[in-house]
């Protein structure tokens, strides 16, 4: 189950690749999240062109935060969408084979939805206190129990997820751990972040 680390909101993309290519390097990591609010499509474009080639010389899938259209573009391996991002359905049909993953908050129902509409995973949260965004939405572990039991969609947990707190959250069946202070913000650098997020979901 490996952890889901967002990149930082704001980077500078030459520099930036060789601290994603340590923190790849460090562990196991299922997924790169590009996440850049609030940046123009050409900067986007830009950033993920320099880094897409680090995460795929990992084995890495690259997905485009809130934008379908900006994952085909760039080439990623699929999007992440909100819930306000859009027509899901359409973006499924759009994306084809790439990744689709569906931001369903602390809501059974809106779980079952992205299912029915092709959803590759699900992400739940948030479950702790973060400063990534606005925590408008808290999920508890049996949201995470519940889904594991009936459903055969993946899930990821988001919000606030360290190595300190992710043990229960591991133990309820969540499939990926979506990170980014943990290991942007991490003491030691990226690396050690991503070392302590894989040895802290072998230890749950």
């Amino acid at each position: 189950m490996p952890p889901l680390p967002h990149h930082p909101p704001r980077l500078d993309a030459a520099s930036f690749r060789d601290d994603l290519a340590r923190a790849l390097d460090a562990g196991d990591v299922a997924a790169l999240q590009i996440r850049l609010k609030d940046a123009a499509d050409d900067d986007v474009l830009r950033a993920t062109e320099a880094i897409l080639p680090v995460a795929q010389a990992h084995d890495v899938a690259v997905l485009m935060n809130d934008r379908a259209d900006l994952a085909i573009r760039s080439g990623c391996d699929g999007a992440h969408l909100g819930q306000g991002d859009g027509d899901h359905a359409a973006a499924r049909a759009a994306l084809g084979e790439r990744m689709l993953g569906i931001t369903c908050h602390a809501s059974r129902h809106l779980a079952m939805e992205a299912g029915e509409v092709g959803a590759d995973y699900v992400a739940f949260g948030a479950f702790f206190p973060t400063a990534t965004k606005e925590t408008v939405h808290v999920a508890t572990v049996d949201l995470l129990e519940w889904w594991h039991e009936i459903a055969e969609v993946p899930s990821v947990a988001i919000g606030g997820i360290t190595a300190e707190n992710c043990a229960p959250l591991v133990r309820a069946g969540a499939d990926f751990l979506a990170v980014v202070g943990s290991v942007w913000n991490h003491p030691e650098g990226p690396a050690a972040g991503v070392r302590a997020m894989n040895a802290a979901i072998a230890a749950a």
